[in-house]
């Protein structure tokens, strides 16, 4: 079947295609799993259609999808055509990095809007023109269990679906969905006649609607409605297996579940406590958008439009599972139209609320998380925690530093320049220098390659970030502030030097982290290595293999096992402390916890990198060192202290240096882990840094500014002393 759907669009677009004159097109998208499939697919007899044309296609991660491309399109090293959500048009506009493909004033911008369904058209819109053609719009939807549910209509209030609780069993939840998360709260808060960012891009994630919509979560929450702490993951599991009568999700959902599970999908249910307001997820459009940059527009903008032609749509629907808001597509396939999870979900985007396009968007959702985290820990009061993530919004959103005249700068740099050039002149000047010099040179030779590759992948990277730090950067806007990032760091921007998130805060953590790592690591290490060096151990080499084991798998795979297994509700870790009589502790809700939960995850990575380091330097030390202290009668412990310790030391040195700065920088167990949890207290420098270059507004000099920062503490602190000053 789908392969004859794949001849078929082929010939579509082979017969209806507009012809391409560009040589070479590229284009950039984020999808995975099916999606991508499905886009294979149609470029796949896109290729076909166009045998004289070529199109790379690139593959690039979500998270680091938006700054690559603003990145890359202002320097001509970006995609052609790109496949992205309606919410950044905005930016992109504002950067200059998209050109519409169908103008209000041309004769044709009704006949192609007309194609689309009207929420996606509105959603790509800006200042009259069509930036995108529409390929689908996403929303969240309402998935039901029948066999849970046993009503043949589907739940119409919450309230209904809260009723369930009495009749199902106490690992069974009424309704699952990710209650931490601000994109799935949007529409409770929404029913409540709130919103996340207004028009005019303010935070408005507060006051009674918020208050309310949080207060009606604490109480499903506490009410074992919903479970705590729920994943993406976790909601398809619960959901799958039985354990969840209704979910809250997007159509990814039904892909997950496949036919483990008998399911219905319904729109969103209303409130009854909100005069029966439906619930109104956000909505997000994806189109295909058309770089500012590309060489030949007109064949950009014609591949763009045959992504959203009908057989093209056919595909994405039925293989990527996608919503297409391509109007024919549904009437055109009768299965489709038939589709009992897409017809629903386009039902539901009819009704849906289109994302706010405002640049401010992508800051409101760590700031929302963050509130909505405290208010469902207990940690705050829903007001409380309501204010401080408007808070952190204002400090992310605030006003870059003002510009400053660069003539300063250049000239200092000028003057260093000189004298380096001097000093090399007066150098050739010596006849004794030339000499050796020119003996030198075949040594030179051998070297130069490796000077090179350092001087490309350590200094350049440094030296630019260094110029970096001194230029105020904001969603590819930037200018020259000079010192005014290292000011605002070294200042906590203005407020209490120790307050979370300041620089001195986060870099106690850090050397809280280093030193209890390495400490650990350390001993745990030794104690190993001295173990497994007993003469007459058994199995020593089996011993060696499954303690390296940690060591060898991924630190990323490792991090996020270690954080399933520190889960409230369903991890390894709470099930053996409730085996043993203990209370299950929410391990991300205090920094104490967290922190434990970042050094265990982080000791057993680290531990079997000192205990190999420390077997092989035991193996060095002459026996005939331990027969000469056992001789004066020394004991096991002053052998161990005496003996063993000095001659580990010139080995353990230099690892337990790159262990330190290792530790110092290590950004997965963080990031992966606890995440920050709670409120960025666990973050160390080098995940705030990545926060403010990937998380606020893409604010990179801020970033490179804590990045020379981490360079030169760790300069600092790992430096050698020279021999002359070793007394």
């Amino acid at each position: 079947m789908t392969g004859r759907l794949c001849r078929a669009l082929g010939l579509a677009l082979f017969l209806a295609a507009p012809s391409v004159s560009a040589q070479h097109l590229t284009l950039w998208h984020a999808y995975r799993g099916a999606e991508q499939t499905a886009l294979d697919q149609v470029l796949d007899a896109w290729r076909r259609a166009h045998p004289t044309a070529t199109l790379d296609v690139l593959a690039v991660p979500f998270e680091a999808y938006a700054s690559k491309l603003e990145s890359a399109i202002p320097h001509d090293h970006g995609p052609d055509v790109f496949l992205d959500a309606h919410e950044r048009l905005a930016s992109y506009r504002a950067l200059g990095l998209v050109t519409p493909v169908a103008r209000a004033a041309e004769p044709t911008f009704s006949a192609v809007a007309a194609r689309f369904d009207d929420t996606a058209v509105r959603a790509l819109t800006a200042a009259g023109d069509l930036y995108a053609f529409p390929l689908s719009v996403k929303c969240v939807a309402l998935f039901y269990n029948p066999a849970l549910w046993t009503d043949p209509a589907p739940p119409a209030t919450l309230e209904s679906i809260e009723a369930l609780r009495p009749r199902l069993g106490s690992e069974t939840y009424p309704l699952v969905y990710e209650s931490q998360g601000a994109y799935f709260h949007a529409p409770l808060l929404h029913a409540y006649g709130g919103a996340m960012l207004d028009d005019a891009g303010r935070y408005t994630f507060v006051g009674p609607a918020a208050e309310r919509s949080l207060q009606r979560v604490i109480a499903m929450t506490r009410g074992n409605i919903i479970p705590d702490e729920a994943s993406g993951a976790l909601v398809a599991q619960l959901f799958a297996t039985g354990h969840a009568a209704t979910a809250i999700s997007g159509p990814w959902l039904a892909a997950d579940l496949g036919s483990s599970v008998s399911f219905r999908v319904a729109p969103l249910p209303a409130l009854a406590d909100a005069d029966g307001r439906r619930m109104e997820p956000y909505a997000t459009v994806e189109g295909a958008f058309v770089s500012s940059h590309t060489r030949d527009a007109a064949a950009a903008i014609a591949l763009a439009e045959s992504l959203t032609e009908v057989p093209a749509a056919v595909v994405r629907a039925r293989v990527g599972r996608q919503v297409v808001a391509t109007r024919d597509a549904w009437t055109a396939d009768p299965e489709l139209a038939r589709d009992p999870v897409l017809s629903v979900f386009r039902e539901a985007a009819a009704h849906a609320r289109p994302m706010p396009t405002h640049p401010h968007m992508r800051a409101v959702f760590e700031p929302a998380r963050q509130a909505i985290l405290k208010a469902l820990r207990g940690d705050r009061s829903p007001r409380v925690a309501l204010e401080e993530g408007l808070h952190r919004f204002t400090d992310v959103t605030r006003p870059l530093p003002r510009r400053r005249d660069a003539t300063l700068a250049l000239l200092l740099l000028g003057m260093f320049a000189l004298g380096v050039v001097l000093n090399a002149l007066r150098g050739l000047r010596d006849p004794v220098f030339r000499r050796d010099l020119r003996r030198s040179l075949p040594a030179y030779a051998w070297v130069t390659h490796a000077a090179v590759t350092l001087l490309l992948l350590v200094v350049v990277p440094l030296v630019i970030g260094a110029v970096t730090s001194l230029y105020a950067t904001r969603e590819g806007h930037s200018y020259y502030v000079g010192l005014a990032n290292y000011l605002d760091i070294l200042t906590a921007r203005g407020g209490p030097l120790l307050a979370t998130g300041s620089f001195y805060r986060v870099l106690l953590v850090t050397v809280l982290w280093t030193v209890a790592n390495i400490t650990l690591h350390v001993s745990i290490g030794v104690a190993l290595a001295l173990l497994l060096s007993r003469p007459l151990l058994r199995l020593k080499a089996l011993y060696r293999v499954l303690l390296i084991i940690p060591w060898a798998v991924p630190s990323y795979v490792t991090a996020l096992a270690w954080r399933g297994m520190f889960h409230r509700q369903f991890g390894a870790v709470n099930a053996l402390l409730t085996a043993l009589g203990g209370e299950p502790v929410s391990w991300f809700a205090r920094f104490s916890t967290a922190f434990a939960a970042n050094v265990t995850t982080n000791v057993w990575l680290g531990f079997p990198f000192m205990m190999v380091v420390t077997i092989g330097a035991l193996a060095g030390i002459p026996k005939d060192l331990y027969e000469a202290a056992a001789v004066d009668g020394a004991t096991a412990w002053q052998q161990f202290w005496k003996v063993t310790v000095p001659m580990l030391r010139p080995a353990m040195g230099p690892s337990v240096a790159m262990g330190a700065v290792w530790t110092f920088n290590q950004f997965n167990v963080v990031f992966l882990v606890s995440g920050g949890e709670p409120d960025g207290e666990t973050d160390i420098l080098v995940s705030e840094a990545y926060r403010w270059a990937f998380t606020r507004q893409a604010q990179y000099g801020y970033a490179s500014a804590y990045a020379v920062l981490i360079f030169l503490i760790l300069l600092l602190v790992t430096r050698r002393r020279s021999p002359e000053a070793i007394p």
